[in-house]
């Protein structure tokens, strides 16, 4: 599989949901690959990339923007708020915000540094306790704390449970959006993006299909 296989991949999928060309976002998920994967793909002209550590991606994006100019980042990865600072500063959109105090974290943040990525508000959509993200119970409240915040909400985040049809929880996220007039769904991965664009998703967020499987640290 190549960026080019997946780009091809992600327009069929366009086609068959009938919606415009261009309209899904793609996100080369680069955690824990080697320098020398990620620099092919910036070489092939992508320059959207997701990372789920703040401490990682500091340590490896100035260097590469200094190279291939204006690249956009998206923080995947749960965020603590003791990171929140230097994450506003190295991301462009966080697709982790899951918990009211973070969102009041951001926007005190927002205030002194006088800009805020875009952000999406994560939902544990399978209700896991291992996983992050607000509940959909309660994803309504958070939606509209986001707001009152007046933070710069751009949608929704999902990871469904790797042994369940994704289709039920991505149809989850997309009604929660619907109800709350947000556009934006980030969801769909390696194995599942075209079942997730059938389903509404703005950003899919693809790893190993692009780089080949990650290297253990």
């Amino acid at each position: 599989m190549s960026l080019q296989d997946i780009q091809s991949r992600i327009a069929a999928a366009e086609a068959q949901a009938g919606r415009a060309p261009g309209a899904v976002s793609l996100i080369a998920v680069s955690k824990v690959q080697p320098d020398a994967r990620v620099r092919a793909v910036l070489e092939a002209g992508h320059r959207v990339f997701g990372e789920n550590r703040v401490q990682e991606a500091a340590g490896k994006w100035p260097g590469f923007r200094d190279t291939f100019g204006p690249v956009e980042l998206h923080l995947l990865g749960p965020l603590q708020t003791n990171k929140a600072r230097q994450a506003m500063e190295l991301f462009d959109i966080i697709h982790s915000v899951d918990r009211p105090k973070l969102a009041r974290t951001l926007a005190r943040l927002a205030q002194e540094l006088g800009h805020c990525p875009g952000l999406f508000v994560q939902v544990n959509t399978g209700a896991e306790p291992q996983k992050a993200g607000i509940l959909p119970a309660d994803a309504d409240a958070m939606i509209a704390e986001c707001r009152a915040l007046d933070l710069p909400l751009l949608g929704l985040m999902c990871i469904p449970p790797v042994d369940e049809d994704a289709s039920a929880h991505f149809q989850m996220l997309a009604d929660i959006a619907t109800r709350n007039g947000l556009t934006g769904l980030s969801m769909g991965m390696s194995d599942d993006f075209e079942t997730a664009i059938a389903h509404g998703a703005t950003h899919v967020r693809v790893g190993s299909a692009i780089f080949g499987a990650r290297h253990s640290a």
